[in-house]
C-alpha cells in the first residue's frame, strides 16, 4: 500500500514538472518571437474567438494571423489551453481548429485576388 502513495505522488510530482516545463517552453518561444506585440488585441480576440469558441475569421486578421507565424500561433494556442481556465475545453478540437484556421489563412493569403 505505500508503494502506491510514492508511486502517485511520483506520478503527480512528473505530471506537474512536464506541464510546467511545456509551459516554460511555450513561454521561451513567445517571448524569443515577440509573439505577444505582433498583432493587435481587435485581432487577437477575433482570432481567440474564432478558435477557441465559435465565429469566423476575417481576411484582415487572416492577413496578420499569418504575419504572426506559424510558431507564435501554435505556441499561443498551446499556452492558451495549459491555462486552468481553459481545463474544460477539448485540447484535441482546439488544436483541429487551429491547425484549420492556419489553414484556411494561408489558403486565402496565398490565393491570387480577383481581378477588376
Amino acid at each position: 500500500m505505500a508503494s502506491l502513495n510514492v508511486y502517485s505522488i511520483l506520478m503527480v510530482f512528473f505530471l506537474n514538472y512536464g506541464l510546467v516545463m511545456a509551459t516554460k517552453e511555450y513561454n521561451q518561444i513567445i517571448k524569443e518571437n515577440s509573439c505577444e506585440t505582433k498583432m493587435g488585441l481587435p485581432y487577437v480576440l477575433e482570432a481567440f474567438t474564432t478558435i477557441f469558441k465559435t465565429g469566423s475569421i476575417s481576411n484582415k486578421c487572416c492577413g496578420k494571423l499569418v504575419v504572426l507565424g506559424k510558431v507564435c500561433h501554435s505556441a499561443l494556442v498551446k499556452r492558451t489551453l495549459e491555462n486552468p481556465r481553459f481545463k474544460y475545453l477539448n485540447p484535441a478540437t482546439i488544436i483541429a481548429k487551429r491547425i484549420q484556421t492556419w489553414n484556411n489563412c494561408l489558403a486565402l493569403i496565398d490565393s491570387p485576388s480577383p481581378s477588376a
